[in-house]
């Protein structure tokens, strides 16, 4: 099967330039994109997709064995890098696909020219005994997990208004609920698993590319003392706090994400 089939691939832009791929977050897909690639499009190739069980992605790809963890992930991303021929890839990772991005960068950097994170974090439960602080106890994680196990429209439809922020604003709340709503239950509740349960700690200190990793103000689900962590622990980085909030700026505030974007490159 090819990864346009498999992944939904879209390719669009310029005919030239450094290709950048623009990686969706976990129960979302490519459509949350929506406002920030077209400020790329006249300089860049955009490459879109969605991961396996999302979107427009094609169910039937699924394997427990191969995205049992985040590496399957990011054997996608570079089987859709080596299908198209994309070299100097400008990666843009949101929340979890921050991580899939760096281990498949990690693994060939040098099909890569840099990598942008939005919202990262490299494991959302605190480890006492490292003094590590992702922002959730194992007990309010394993709660989570149980009731997405147990009614995930119900899960979506409370979590999804809290991920993203912004209440003044509940269109996006609504959005992000759809969106939810969009993805295969189950494998929704595989995928929650292992986002929420990894662990990349170990995995940032390798990075070998230029990373900048864009940190809301207020967020929840990755606050700013994990940004300043992914910061501090990946060469070569730079790190910008954005004036947004929620989880979700690419939607909330695609015009500063926009922006912080292109400064950086």
């Amino acid at each position: 099967m090819s990864t346009t089939q498999r992944n939904a691939v879209t390719v669009t832009g310029a005919a030239s330039g450094r290709p950048m791929i623009f990686a969706h977050g976990y129960g979302c897909d490519q459509n949350m994109w929506r406002f920030v690639t077209p400020a790329f499009e006249d300089t860049h190739p955009i490459v879109l997709f969605d991961h396996v069980g999302n979107g427009k992605s094609d169910l039937s790809a699924y394997r427990d064995d191969r995205y049992s963890s985040l590496a399957g992930y990011a054997e996608d991303v570079l089987e859709i890098i080596r299908e198209h021929d994309l070299r100097d890839v400008i990666f843009v990772g949101h929340s979890v696909s921050s991580m899939i991005g760096l281990l498949a960068a990690n693994r060939e950097p040098e099909r890569f020219a840099g990598l942008v994170m939005v919202g990262p974090s490299p494991r959302y439960i605190n480890d006492d005994e490292d003094g590590y602080f992702g922002g959730f106890g194992r007990p309010d994680i394993e709660q989570m997990l149980e009731s997405l196990d147990s009614n995930y429209l119900g899960w979506s439809s409370t979590m999804a208004p809290v991920i993203m922020g912004n209440p003044e604003r509940p269109e996006l709340g609504e959005e992000l609920t759809n969106s939810f709503c969009r993805t295969d239950p189950a494998i929704a509740r595989k995928f929650a698993r292992v986002t929420f349960l990894s662990d990349n700690r170990a995995d940032l200190p390798k990075a070998r590319i230029p990373t900048l990793i864009l940190q809301c103000s207020d967020d929840v689900i990755a606050p700013a003392v994990v940004g300043e962590y992914v910061h501090k622990n990946t060469p070569g980085s730079t790190f910008v706090t954005l004036n947004a909030t929620g989880h979700c700026p690419n939607l909330s505030a695609p015009k500063e994400t926009v922006d912080a974007i292109k400064s950086w490159l």
